[in-house]
């Protein structure tokens, strides 16, 4: 391999790098959150409810090249439930594919908010994510942040997942996870612990470029599964 071809190769090797590190930190974390439970792991003893937000007629926040909120939501919301299954936690999804029934004409975006919210409710012992994307009338914000709702538990579940999104994926990021506002209907009528995760910025460029990719998204999705694993292990709920 001569010089030329070495030097188009590094950006990509750096960037694989890049990725391998991130997910293997992403790994350890969860590994060790894992077996800080022992033999007090929670399978069973709840459900894990994933709410990727909008979806069908609702995509949600457009990115400049055209990438749909839904779309990245629903990508991290699958890949937490995989890593879920495999630890053994049951798992509830509020949409399993970017599917649209009915006509767009009749199509309610409170109403769909509603019937999420009713699964939540129905749900014995139920935990809920619902995952996001930011959006902001210019391109210089960036970071995900978590929000949390006022039932019991959720402060301490959202202040963990944004902690360690934080210290795993993004040391710049100067965001404080916070109360989610009541005009979020979901966080504001469950009574489960609950947070809204807004992983990142869809006004951002460069940004959205890293919340296309599949292995951010899988390092976003460890990060969460870990930080449940936590917050499992320091609460009362086992």
């Amino acid at each position: 391999m001569n010089q030329k071809q070495w030097k188009d190769r590094l950006p990509k090797l750096a960037f694989l790098l890049m990725l391998i590190s991130c997910v293997v930190l992403s790994l350890i974390f969860l590994l060790r959150s894992t077996e800080r439970l022992g033999s007090n792991a929670p399978a069973g003893l709840y459900t894990l409810v994933i709410d990727p937000g909008h979806g069908g007629f609702d995509g949600g926040a457009i990115s400049d090249d055209g990438s749909k909120e839904s779309d990245i939501n629903l990508a991290i919301a699958l890949k937490l439930r995989c890593l879920s299954e495999l630890l053994g936690q049951p798992i509830l999804m509020t949409r399993s594919d970017d599917s649209a029934s009915g006509e767009y004409s009749q199509y309610s975006e409170h109403e769909d908010l509603v019937r999420r919210t009713e699964i939540v409710n129905e749900t014995p012992a139920a935990i809920l994510i619902s995952i996001h994307q930011n959006d902001f009338p210019t391109s210089q914000p960036s970071g995900a942040q978590v929000l949390y709702a006022a039932s019991e538990g959720s402060a301490e579940l959202g202040r963990r997942c944004h902690q360690n999104l934080i210290a795993l994926l993004d040391p710049q990021n100067r965001r404080v996870a916070e109360p989610a506002p009541k005009a979020l209907y979901i966080t504001s009528h469950v009574s489960c612990p609950a947070i809204l995760v807004e992983c990142g910025f869809m006004s951002n460029n460069f940004e959205v470029q890293k919340l296309c990719g599949g292995s951010y998204q899988c390092s976003i999705a460890l990060v969460l599964a870990g930080s449940l694993l936590q917050y499992l292990n320091e609460s009362e709920i086992l």
